[in-house]
């Protein structure tokens, strides 16, 4: 069957493609995986054994190692993934082994606005419904886990209340004399769910919990997630997880998972997680699957665990980063890469024609609506305005000591002559630029970005991070937002400023990376600031310390952990064929 993605859409691009791809025993031949390396999923799916794999592979990473970063989208995406995937492909066009990593789809996204994170067109990670839907379980294991520490937290604030100190004792409790107000970790649920964001709890009586205010946070942007993100092996989770901060006691006394001894079970949750997932793009390239989306609200990485493997097993790896290089690449570079060991060898910056009219002063644009005619028209001058956006881009990655190389995601309606101005202008910043058509024509259309990619690879680089880590963590802040996102100072709110003072008195601070918490839709904090805006002051609204997953997490703006389900969600146009049990109207 002719693949079309100018007539099909793409999950029918994806159960056409799915009819002839490779099975997962097939897959890890490719790999060179080992039979019991592999763990079946399903007929469609595995996963990877990370620690007997890693026991057999060669001790250094032998691959090039590639991040797939992006300018600040438009809400409906620059085709991130999709490029990922065409990548992918296109290296294998040109005779290379590669594998590439991803992040798992949220179900937030997947059944909210933007749709799956499978890429698109003929550039696809399958089977997409497995991928898009459930996969092995690692979403829910974190959302259970998390949700464990929650159930143990509020039953023990009941246990404390209802009981004495001789009854305690007697359950071979010790009182805890936890502090509500200074709960900090909150429920989990992969869905957009604004009802959630705020809600009160143990409301009955005596027996039905203790009554709190608390909340859900989307699963991706829980304290588990980053963990999975740069955990590299079972003991290491087992440590982390231990080190979850929930709570602090009336007296200050930061109160852990495992001082609720919750944290052995916790961790029995996420035992399958650790290990990736392994799919494949739609000409058979391994992909690992692992870790969740949101660099605007979380780490928004694939895993450290899925990047070690990929680099041991290939000869380039791939793997993406989420949202623009302001905080997708940024926290790529001065987080995952300080824990993984791993140095990229070239960063790609995928821009659109379409983002770039919207940056250059385009009418706005919004999922659900059809696009402006303005995006659809020839307007190198709306391009040439907008092009500050990518030219900041460009910049952040040169900073890292790293190649750039800008991939020009070709649209139907873009023109030869817009195509060619944006290369010639990235060009003249000192990135290379390829334009790249592998929504339309998968590898292939993607040879001119593969053959960039090699040049970029080859070239020679000095990787070095942004900030030194015995930096202060308010100059680490100030580091990211002037020399990042182009502000003039940071200010911070006064509940900030208190949570601030006392991270800073904390003897384990050295030790905590800086995570920023900021919208994607621009390089500052505020979302209808587009281009590359200039006189803005960043402000800090709050702190939290996420010391599993060894992060300070400030937060710029007004920015909230559980995104909201618009009126136009895709859940309406998702069904099941019965004929067939094919889930239709997935994107």
């Amino acid at each position: 069957m002719t693949l079309d993605p100018n007539t099909m859409q793409d999950w029918q691009i994806a159960q056409a493609a799915e009819a002839d791809m490779l099975s997962p025993a097939e897959l890890a031949a490719r790999l060179g995986l080992q039979d019991d390396e592999l763990i079946p999923m399903g007929r469609q799916v595995a996963k990877v054994d990370f620690h007997r794999t890693m026991e057999r592979l060669p001790a250094k990473a032998t691959a090039r190692y590639i991040d797939v970063t992006a300018i600040t989208p438009t809400p409906l995406g620059e085709g991130k993934t999709t490029t990922t995937m065409g990548l992918t492909q296109g290296l294998a066009k040109i005779g290379k082994l590669t594998t590439a990593a991803i992040r798992q789809p949220s179900g937030g996204p997947t059944f909210n606005i933007k749709g799956s994170a499978a890429g698109g067109g003929l550039s696809q990670c399958i089977p997409l419904t497995p991928l898009s839907i459930r996969l092995t379980g690692d979403m829910e294991s974190v959302a259970n886990a998390n949700n464990l520490a929650m159930v143990a937290l509020n039953a023990r604030m009941q246990h404390e209340r209802n009981y004495d100190d001789a009854r305690l004792a007697r359950s071979n409790l010790k009182r805890l004399d936890i502090d509500p107000d200074t709960v900090q970790t909150r429920w989990a649920i992969d869905f957009c769910a604004q009802g959630l964001r705020n809600i009160t709890i143990g409301k009955g009586g005596s027996m039905d919990g203790f009554e709190m205010e608390t909340g859900f946070d989307i699963t991706a942007a829980s304290e588990l997630m980053a963990i999975l993100s740069v955990t590299t092996g079972l003991e290491d989770l087992r440590q982390r997880i231990a080190r979850i901060v929930v709570a602090r006691d009336r007296w200050g006394k930061e109160i852990t998972t495992a001082d609720l001894e919750v944290d052995g079970a916790m961790t029995a949750w996420m035992l399958d997680a650790l290990n990736p997932n392994l799919l494949q793009t739609i000409e058979g390239q391994p992909v690992f699957v692992h870790a969740g989306p949101f660099a605007n609200i979380a780490l928004g990485q694939s895993s450290i665990i899925a990047d070690l493997l990929g680099c041991r097993m290939s000869d380039y790896h791939v793997t993406e980063s989420g949202f623009g290089a302001d905080i997708g690449y940024e926290k790529f570079w001065n987080l995952k890469c300080r824990l993984s060991g791993l140095r990229p060898d070239a960063v790609v910056i995928v821009a659109t024609i379409r983002a770039l009219k919207m940056h250059g002063g385009g009418p706005d644009v919004r999922p659900g609506r059809p696009l402006d005619e303005a995006y659809i028209r020839e307007d190198i001058g709306l391009i040439e305005k907008g092009y500050a956006n990518l030219k900041a881009h460009i910049a952040t990655v040169r900073r890292s000591g790293i190649q750039p190389v800008v991939c020009v995601n070709q649209f139907p309606t873009d023109t030869p002559a817009e195509l060619k101005r944006v290369c010639e202008l990235a060009e003249a910043d000192g990135a290379l630029a390829a334009i790249s058509d592998h929504w339309g024509r998968g590898g292939e259309g993607a040879r001119e970005l593969a053959e960039a990619v090699v040049q970029a690879a080859d070239a020679p680089g000095e990787f070095k991070f942004l900030y030194d880590q015995t930096a202060s963590l308010r100059d680490r802040i100030s580091t990211i937002a002037r020399k990042i996102y182009g502000a003039d100072d940071v200010a911070y709110t006064e509940k900030a400023r208190i949570k601030l003072e006392r991270v800073e008195k904390d003897p384990d601070i050295d030790g905590l990376l800086t995570c920023m918490a900021k919208t994607h839709l621009s390089i500052s904090h505020d979302p209808n600031l587009k281009c590359c805006p200039r006189g803005w002051i960043l402000p800090i609204s709050d702190v939290k310390v996420y010391k599993g997953a060894g992060l300070v997490v400030p937060f710029a703006g007004d920015i909230k952990l559980m995104p909201g389900t618009a009126s136009t969600p895709s859940y309406r146009n998702i069904d099941v064929d019965t004929a067939t049990g094919q889930v239709t109207g997935l994107f």
